[in-house]
């Protein structure tokens, strides 16, 4: 069994790194995540949407888990429309009911649906705005590409991901520039943000250290779910 996942950061990467899981991490480049993602889907089992995502519902908090699978009715800009169109599939529970196997896994995960967007949704008045015209329990920058590539393939398709902002939580300027094209922290960037706006600093200790509780939320729902998707590999496998 091999599992393509696709993920935002290289921190994200190397948490979801192990046997059996190719990770591609899109830093924020969607043709590139796509081109990478669709180079790598030959022979696997499933495709994953990996790693943190920002909360639309309101009740959802730092480090919450969440899975579910994207939000196909709403379309956030141009690149997502080919997912759209007769013939594509990224249905919660077709192929083996992936996202069911998952949610077993992490009985206190929330379930729902997520929007993929090709920007940081940053403001408390846009995650509001989206949430009420989704009605999608969180956003990430990689689920709608991933999906699109599951279902180019026919592949299975799940999404995982953990709580690294809440509603009511805007990012500040730091966090906008903080990921480098290949999914690296840029830090320099992030010192010359805080230079020119240090007001922002409590907002952005407080980004850190949800982002935190996120990462190490991730690490332990990973480590719940290997036994789950083998137990759905092997069933897949002995399906007619």
């Amino acid at each position: 069994m091999t599992i393509l996942v696709a993920c935002g950061l290289t921190r994200e990467a190397a948490i979801i790194a192990r046997p059996g899981v190719v990770v591609v991490a899109g830093g924020g480049d969607a043709l590139r995540l796509e081109r990478e993602l669709e180079a790598a889907a030959g022979g696997v089992s499933a495709v994953l949407s990996c790693g943190v995502a920002g909360a639309l519902d309101p009740a959802l908090r730092a480090g919450d888990v969440v899975v579910g699978t994207l939000h196909t009715p709403f379309v956030s800009s141009e690149v997502e429309k080919p997912a759209m169109v007769p013939g594509f599939s990224t249905s919660l529970e077709t192929n083996g009911g992936l996202v069911a196997y998952l949610a077993s896994a992490l009985p206190n995960a929330h379930r729902g649906t997520i929007v993929g967007a090709d920007q940081i949704i940053a403001s408390v008045v846009e995650k509001a705005a989206l949430y009420a015209a989704t009605g999608a329990i969180a956003v990430d920058m990689e689920s709608h590409i991933a999906a699109r590539v599951a279902a180019r393939h026919d592949l299975p398709f799940a999404i995982l991901r953990t709580i690294s902002d809440s509603a009511d939580h805007a990012l500040p300027p730091a966090a906008l520039v903080g990921m480098k094209p290949d999914g690296g922290v840029a830090l320099g960037a992030i010192l010359a943000s805080l230079a020119r706006n240090p007001a922002q600093l409590p907002a952005l200790i407080r980004t850190g250290r949800d982002a935190g509780a996120a990462f190490t939320a991730l690490r332990r729902a990973l480590s719940s779910v290997d036994l789950a998707l083998r137990n759905w590999a092997i069933r897949s496998q002995d399906r007619p």
